[in-house]
């Protein structure tokens, strides 16, 4: 069900036509479809990927970023540039500053509206980079003003504030000393910045992830982005009339919280809008919360222990809305359960009585809902935790493993990148990148590209470790 009237939706698209597939086209050749790339290898935390359409065929091309670099290719497995530059990709979010682990450090869209992709990134040095996505040519940069209390600007988000099309920039800061959060935010209309005229908007209070950077989505179908931690800042820069956690006896002073998951979704249909989940450490709740009312539901899980990663999906096609399936924090045997929409428990399942044999001890990480049937049901794509290691695709609800591919992945993402409107599996391993595609028939073949989605969008743009 669309949260959009058909004009805003339409007009969305539209507006952000370089972050789509144009048509779809034929799966890859090969299975695992194999670039090579000019790029050294990503360390434990530092880089990423994304994809985008760089050079306006219209087919979905990737970006990739290691410390020092930063590489585009076609499609096809052709290299379009590769820069060497002092990217701002890190690991520990909370000692070094953002976007964290597996954060790419990088975005791409179409800033000035003429058909064409950018591509936008910092560097180091303060400096906020603009390049055409299609030969890495530099087309402008900036030195935006730093609040007082943040050493740089550490994050860059393409977005659309105004209703103007993806326009706009979000600039995010953590704090230079002590435990680093990113509180700082500032909103330009980029021609703004690239003139170095003031922002549309700055706050010094959001309440921001713990490990990671705001995350960006167009809540409420008006075509205009809110940015998204434990509290949400409307597109003018206003916060809405509640605060997170809600208030009560229980929650009266105790432990302090920190979030770390946030995921957005369409988990109630029955309400306007889309909805956010978030997940607490500390006091170990999970909540689903609404733009326009708030805090819809706060709920430990299962004996209380720490949800620490999520998946949010259709894991449960006869039940009303979407599930939330949460790993728990153990460090070895994971103790998963799933929370149907309205926050009750549905599911729970031992790790070490599902995974296949071989699998390491410590469970999963980087977990990714994922349209991988073509039917209704979503599953989830994983790797194998704190190596470089196999990946595989389970059910939530149930535990079973129903693909592995044995694999030595540094990182994986999941998207619509190919043939059809079915998602693939991406994996960085060393100098590669292998992409994975379901070579079974797709049941439900006319089903609409998932790109025309705006949050899917701004999703698989700005992600990290901790909220895929």
């Amino acid at each position: 069900m669309s949260h959009a009237p058909l004009l805003v939706t339409l007009l969305s698209v539209l507006a952000t036509g370089i972050g789509l597939a144009a048509a779809s086209g034929p799966q890859y050749q090969h299975n695992p479809q194999v670039i090579k790339l000019d790029l050294p290898p990503a360390p434990d935390s530092a880089g990423s990927l994304v994809t985008a359409d760089l050079d306006g065929d219209g087919r979905l091309d990737y970006l990739v970023t290691v410390p020092g670099h930063l590489g585009a290719y076609a499609h096809d497995g052709r290299k379009l540039w590769v820069l060497q530059v002092p990217l701002v990709v890190g690991g520990s979010s909370e000692s070094e500053g953002l976007p964290g682990h597996h954060g790419a450090g990088v975005q791409a869209g179409d800033l000035d509206g003429d058909g064409r992709a950018e591509v936008v990134f910092l560097t180091k040095d303060g400096l906020l980079h603009v390049v055409s996505g299609a030969s890495g040519q530099e087309e402008w940069q900036a030195r935006p003003p730093v609040p007082a209390g943040a050493e740089r600007w550490e994050h860059a988000a393409i977005a659309n504030f105004r209703g103007q099309g993806d326009r706009d920039l979000l600039l995010q800061a953590t704090n230079a000393q002590g435990y680093r959060v990113g509180h700082y935010l500032a909103a330009y209309a980029a021609s703004d910045l690239r003139q170095a005229k003031p922002p549309l908007w700055q706050r010094d209070d959001f309440g921001a992830l713990a490990h990671g950077p705001a995350r960006l989505a167009d809540l409420n179908g008006d075509g205009r982005d809110e940015v998204l931690g434990f509290t949400i800042v409307r597109p003018d820069g206003t916060l809405p009339g509640w605060a997170y956690p809600p208030r009560s006896k229980e929650l009266a002073g105790g432990a302090s919280f920190h979030i770390d998951y946030l995921g957005v979704a369409n988990v109630r249909p029955d309400l306007p809008g889309l909805e956010v989940v978030l997940l607490e450490e500390g006091r170990n709740y999970v909540a689903l919360v609404n733009l326009e009312r708030g805090v819809l539901w706060h709920r430990p899980g299962p004996g209380r222990e720490e949800p620490q990663n999520a998946a949010v999906g259709n894991f449960d096609p006869r039940r009303p809305g979407l599930e939330i399936w949460c790993r728990s924090r153990h460090n070895t045997n994971q103790t998963p359960w799933v929370m149907d929409a309205r926050g009750e428990v549905i599911a729970e399942w031992k790790m070490a009585e599902r995974a296949p044999a071989g699998w390491t001890d410590a469970g999963v990480e980087t977990i990714w809902a994922i349209d991988w049937t073509g039917g209704e049901r979503q599953l989830a794509a994983a790797k194998e935790r704190h190596r470089s290691g196999d990946v595989a695709v389970f059910d939530p609800i149930t535990g079973e493993f129903v693909a592995r591919f044995p694999e030595r992945a540094d990182r994986i993402y999941v998207a619509d990148v190919s043939g059809d409107w079915r998602e693939e599996i991406l994996v960085l391993a060393g100098s590669e990148l292998h992409i994975y595609h379901n070579p079974r028939p797709n049941p439900r073949p006319g089903q609409p590209r998932l790109w025309t989605q705006q949050h899917y969008r701004r999703s698989k743009m700005n992600w990290n470790y901790y909220s895929p």
